[in-house]
């Protein structure tokens, strides 16, 4: 699995829009992209997000002529293992059983959840 630096929240606005999106992707296409959708943003700022999410390991840029095409790295499945990894030992010293119990003792555990939960890890 790639590694991947913590992505902000625009970048992973940014993220899922591009991995919707047959790969590879310009930056002409997000603006349009992102207009349809609502949001106006200014060439310079998206060019300056593509460019982080590269430095941080999320994408790969190649150039063709005067513009660049880019790629994701990482798979959603894969940044959210990774993040996930990372509240995991952060909070939790690693221990799913410590999130679980945090989640229960926080009532955010329906009955229902419970029931899934179980189970789930019955049949693994």
């Amino acid at each position: 699995m790639n590694q991947v630096q913590k992505l902000s929240d625009t970048e992973m606005e940014l993220m899922e829009v591009i991995w919707e999106w047959t790969p590879p992707v310009t930056s002409t296409e997000l603006l349009a992209l992102f207009a349809e959708r609502g949001k106006e943003w200014k060439a310079q700022t998206i060019s300056t997000f593509l460019s982080r999410l590269v430095d941080k390991g999320a994408l790969t840029a190649a150039r063709h002529g005067r513009t660049n095409k880019y790629t994701p790295r990482i798979s959603p499945e894969e940044y959210k293992l990774t993040e996930t990894q990372h509240v995991l030992d952060g909070l939790y010293q690693g221990s799913v059983k410590n999130l679980i119990s945090a989640l229960y003792d926080g009532d955010k555990l329906s009955d229902e959840d419970i029931a899934e939960l179980k189970q789930w890890f019955s049949e693994k």
